[in-house]
């Protein structure tokens, strides 16, 4: 059985669901401790973050190896064109998108530790010791978060400003293909790195980010989702879920 070892609010670990999902492979989704998931990463990887997908014998780091790796071994379903121009658009949109998710990620963590609750009840898990411990563990794991993530004004303030200009580089890209995918005819890596690193920022239903209760959110994110929502770039990734985003696993892992 295939592994994915993962944080149930990584829009990355999004990133890697969707793709077994939509190569239609079965896997189980584990969850891992924020922080604490640091040592096993390195004993089995070498390096400390995640997705890292165990398939038998191989343990695959990141999720465009994961990509990579799951295009040779699971050809059907193929996540890139096997060779020539379409090929290359996709890897450099996906390059587009690791840089824009680290800032996503920074902007979004720094949400969670002052407004976004329900986020950070799912950074602590439903079960536990985290949950178990919750009034010591919520305090010490927005201290770890602020300090791993270099929370600070400045670098939110960074991120914010890399999020803006990063949404209008992508959204002149996806009008100049006509809207309806970022490559070719078909869906593939560049639009599931595209919808899975923008996820956050608009609340889709269904997955890690849906919000109960909007007026929780800072005036700041309900602005931005309402101005990403009615860019064509917003509507498309809206669109792509609903019509697109068939999960076979359910994105709290185990």
């Amino acid at each position: 059985m295939r592994t994915l070892y993962q944080f149930p609010l990584s829009h990355f670990c999004e990133k890697a669901r969707w793709m077994l999902d939509h190569k239609e492979l079965n896997y189980v989704a584990h969850n891992l401790i924020p922080g604490v998931h640091r040592a096993f990463a390195r004993l089995k990887t070498g390096q400390n973050r995640l997705p890292i997908l165990r398939d038998q014998d191989r343990w695959i780091a990141d999720s465009t190896q994961i990509a990579l790796y799951l295009d040779d071994t699971y050809p059907e379903h193929r996540l890139l064109y096997a060779e020539g121009h379409f090929r290359n658009k996709a890897l450099e949109i996906n390059e587009i998108t690791l840089e824009l998710g680290r800032h996503v990620r920074r902007w979004m963590l720094s949400q969670a530790l002052t407004s976004d609750h329900e986020s950070l009840d799912i950074l602590i898990g439903e079960q536990g010791y985290l949950r178990q411990f919750e009034k010591f563990s919520k305090p010490l794991l927005k201290a770890m978060v602020a300090k791993g993530y270099a929370l600070n004004e400045e670098t939110v303030a960074e991120s914010k400003q890399h999020i803006e200009v990063a949404v209008q580089q992508l959204n002149q890209m996806l009008v100049s293909q006509g809207g309806h995918y970022f490559v070719g005819n078909r869906l593939g890596l560049a639009d599931i790195a595209v919808c899975s690193m923008l996820a956050p920022l608009l609340a889709i239903p269904g997955t890690p980010w849906e919000k109960e209760n909007f007026e929780s959110l800072s005036e700041e994110y309900r602005d931005y989702q309402q101005y990403l929502n009615q860019l064509p770039l917003g509507e498309y990734i809206c669109r792509t879920y609903r019509a697109e985003r068939n999960a076979r696993v359910d994105w709290r892992g185990v």
